[in-house]
């Protein structure tokens, strides 16, 4: 079975308001261009603030889930008949907890809201802390049944740690997509591209990785297939990427590569 992924790469700003214009607008290209069964948008793409932004400007900047961003994408979900999965800083229910949660909303064709998945690993590393302004998820994404496979899900920096992806693949994943705001800076763009080939290869998945741009974000949204094989591939600014997501590959491929079937996990404890 074979489905039309899109992943919107795009650069945005701290106005959520102005960021649901941006992503209306692309979801419109997206359904004229490509009528994708998908689309995906980046990381925290509601709203996102440079380093350095006042931590109280980017808390009040957060909306509820019900909030009219991701109510707005619902909409405009069921107006085009595609899948909608986006980044969003969802507010914290506790008046007294100063953060906010980094969340990505699952939305189906229909413009229900299937799924919320809020981020688990932080990434206080490379001299930022996202924990300064983010309350960590305490469970991980639970993969979901769609017309076009089972879907996984983690967030950016979570890339970096093997057990999520494997968590993902071992509750029946066929494909992990990745919202990301993946910083510029020295060996980036190699990490990213080894760590995403890496996760697809060990887990016999597709990647599906959709990276904000402009502003110190990389860009270089990616798609990769169950072998290693990136079938697509994006450049530094804003644009849609289009990509077959191909379910018989998957199968092939697993029968080719066993490795997920061959472990051994009773030699070693994590």
């Amino acid at each position: 079975m074979k489905s039309k992924f899109v992943l919107a790469q795009l650069s945005n700003v701290g106005d959520a308001e102005v960021n649901l214009a941006k992503a209306k607008e692309y979801m419109a290209k997206a359904f004229e261009e490509y009528h994708p069964d998908l689309i995906v948008f980046p990381e925290v793409f509601m709203s996102h603030f440079p380093v350095g932004t006042p931590k109280d400007v980017v808390i009040a900047a957060a909306q509820p889930v019900d909030g009219p961003f991701v109510t707005a994408l619902r909409e405009e979900a069921k107006r085009y008949g595609m899948w909608v999965i986006c980044g969003m800083s969802e507010a914290v229910e506790d008046p007294d907890d100063p953060r906010k949660y980094n969340t990505t909303v699952v939305i189906n064709s229909e413009g229900d809201l299937i799924a919320t998945y809020r981020k688990t690993h932080l990434y206080d590393a490379f001299g930022y802390k996202e924990s300064d302004t983010n309350k960590p998820g305490d469970k991980f994404f639970e993969p979901i049944d769609t017309p076009f496979g089972r879907i996984g899900l983690f967030v950016c920096y979570e890339v970096r740690f093997p057990e999520v992806a494997r968590y993902q693949r071992s509750k029946g994943a066929d494909i992990i997509i990745m919202p990301t705001a993946w910083a510029e800076g020295k060996l980036k763009s190699q990490q990213f591209h080894t760590l995403i080939d890496a996760r697809a290869i060990e887990n016999t998945v597709y990647m599906v990785a959709c990276d904000l741009c402009g502003d110190g974000s990389l860009g270089e949204s990616c798609v990769v297939d169950p072998m290693g094989v990136n079938i697509a591939l994006a450049g530094e600014n804003e644009q849609l990427l289009s990509a077959v997501i191909d379910t018989d590959r998957i199968e092939e491929v697993r029968k080719k590569l066993p490795a997920y079937k061959d472990r051994r996990p009773e030699l070693y404890t994590i």
